[in-house]
């Protein structure tokens, strides 16, 4: 083989070698990616339904309920718009509380969903801007619904 053919063999080689350990780091990355949806999104079938999200809103006041083998905890995750059934077998975070913020990890089952991850808000001041803005536009939603006065005929 002449040097030139060998050089041309060992760039398309080299080349062939980076597309596909990029091609394995991007995989990789979308099966690990979680993106981040409200209650209102979950309802209105945004969310994906075979891989895993992030759910985030506050924990319904009331709705906190301990399995009697005491690691199951069903709970309710709201926007103030919809609320979503929350299932977690686990130890909750200590800044766990009902009325408060929560982000949960997992998939949504049967109209359920099953987190695998409880994150509690660690400071009273603290929402994620995604959180935020979602909470904001329900908050606007319901004030709309009433506001607005239904004619009887």
């Amino acid at each position: 083989m002449k040097p030139r053919h060998r050089r041309i063999a060992l760039i398309t080689a080299g080349v062939a070698g980076l597309a596909l350990a990029a091609g394995l780091v991007l995989r990789a990355l979308n099966e690990n990616l979680a993106f981040f949806y409200t209650p209102t999104q979950v309802a209105a079938n945004e969310a994906p339904q075979n891989r895993a999200f992030r759910v985030g809103g506050m924990v319904e006041t009331g709705s906190v309920k301990r399995q009697p083998d005491g690691v199951t905890v069903h709970f309710v995750v709201t926007d103030t718009a919809k609320r979503l059934n929350v299932a977690y077998k686990g130890v909750l975070p200590d800044l766990f509380r009902e009325g408060k913020g929560v982000v949960t990890q997992g998939r949504l089952e049967n109209g359920l969903f099953v987190a695998s991850e409880v994150l509690a808000k660690h400071d009273e001041n603290y929402m994620p801007p995604e959180a935020a803005e979602a909470m904001k536009k329900a908050q606007a939603t319901n004030q709309k619904a009433v506001n607005t006065v239904v004619n009887p005929k």
